[in-house]
Parts: structure tokens; sequence; C-alpha cells
């Protein structure tokens, strides 16, 4: 078989339920343990061959393939699936495009074969598509997703109130400090008033008590005459 074109894989999901040891026992790849993969093939049939695909499917998982000629002769190949029991589930037609869904699988390989035996010059390209869902898991990972929501929305309103708390402390110590410079600019105004009249009482007190002194002074203050008399 010859692969003409890249073959692509697209991974429904990134969050690997894997188990190790299960997986490392049956020698799975590792997205094949996931809950949901999609592969999407491009491959080209030489002329009168036949090519065959396998693809494990866990036990209870929903199995479909698609297949669907590209280009190539009369535009039609031979597609049959074959299940892991050895029957074959899809029989061999010769159409354009097919496609087959195991809802339930029992688990195992499936085998996907695409036969272009009838075209004896012309080659095909075929796009293969093959997906393998487990629901149970997807149902989980949903749960889990649902949860980590809801763990988030808790985490967002937890947050809103540490915010409305800080505002409200900021507002409070916003109050705080404006009352504070309210106190202290009185207690300055005070000082001042009372340092100002302190020192004009302390003057007050200074003058009278100068003007007291100097009119005592005065009244025993005794003025000498012309002359004098002394007693014998």
């Amino acid at each position: 078989m010859r692969i003409k074109l890249v073959i692509s894989l697209f991974l429904l999901n990134s969050f690997r339920f894997i188990e190790s040891d299960d997986t490392t026992n049956r020698g799975l790849s590792w997205y094949e343990s996931l809950p949901a993969v999609a592969m999407d093939y491009k491959v080209h049939i030489d002329a009168g061959k036949e090519d065959c695909f396998y693809q494990y499917v866990a036990s209870g998982a929903t199995f479909y393939v698609s297949m669907q000629v590209i280009r190539g002769g009369d535009g039609m190949a031979g597609f049959a699936v074959k299940h892991p029991s050895g029957q074959i589930v899809h029989p061999y037609q010769w159409q354009a495009n097919s496609d087959y869904t195991d809802g339930q699988s029992t688990g195992g390989y499936y085998s996907v074969c695409i036969d272009n035996q009838f075209s004896r010059f012309a080659g095909k390209l075929v796009n293969l598509y093959i997906t393998v869902v487990k629901y149970d898991d997807w149902e989980r990972f949903t749960k889990e997703i649902e949860d980590l929501n809801l763990n988030m929305q808790n985490f967002t309103q937890v947050v809103q109130t540490v915010e409305t708390n800080l505002n409200v402390m900021s507002q409070y110590q916003a109050n705080s400090r404006a009352r504070e410079a309210r106190d202290y600019a009185l207690i300055r105004d005070n000082n001042s008033y009372v340092g100002t009249w302190s020192i004009v009482q302390i003057f007050v007190i200074v003058v009278t008590t100068t003007v007291q002194v100097y009119f005592v002074r005065k009244l025993f203050d005794i003025k000498s005459s012309g002359y004098s008399r002394s007693r014998i």
C-alpha cells in the first residue's frame, strides 16, 4: 500500500483518560484510550489491489467509519468492515461512498478494507474517516468540565466578595484619614490659639506688673528740699 498524502489525526479531546498499566498491557497507543478519537485518512489504492486498516475499539464504545472515493477511474471502490470476532458486518459493495456504525461495540480490532480489484488500470484516492467515542467517559469528562466551571464560578464569587470587602476597607481607611487630618488641623489651630493668647497674657502681666511696681515705688519716693534740719 502506498499512502500518497499525509495521514491527519484529529483528537476531539486533549485530556488523557489513560490507565497506563492497562494500556501498556494491551499494547495500545495513548490516543486509543481517549474518550473520543477522530481519524481522517487519505490513502491511494493501486489498481487491482486491496488494502485493510485496523482500528482498536474499547468495549461499549461507538465505532463509526465512512469511505468516499475522491478521484480515480469510475469514482467507486469496494468497502467492507469485519468485526473483531471475524464476522463481516458490512459486506463488500462497489460504491462511491459508504459507511458503517456499531453503536455498542464488544471491543477489539475492527478491520476496514478498501477493494480496488475491479479497476485494472486506474488507482483510487480514497478518504477514510474513523471515529471511536466512549460516551461514558465523555459524560464523565463533561461532568468534570461542569464541576470545573462551577468551581470557577465559586472562585469568581469569592474574588468578587474579597474585592467588595477591600473596597469597603479602602473607603473606611479614607474616612479615617480624613478624620485624622481634620483632628490634626483642629489640634494645630487650638495649639496656635492657646500659644498666641498665652503670649498676650504674659505680655499683659509683665506690663501690668511693671506699671504697678513703678507706681508703688513712686509712692515711697521722697523728694529732697533745699534745706535740712537736724535734730538734736
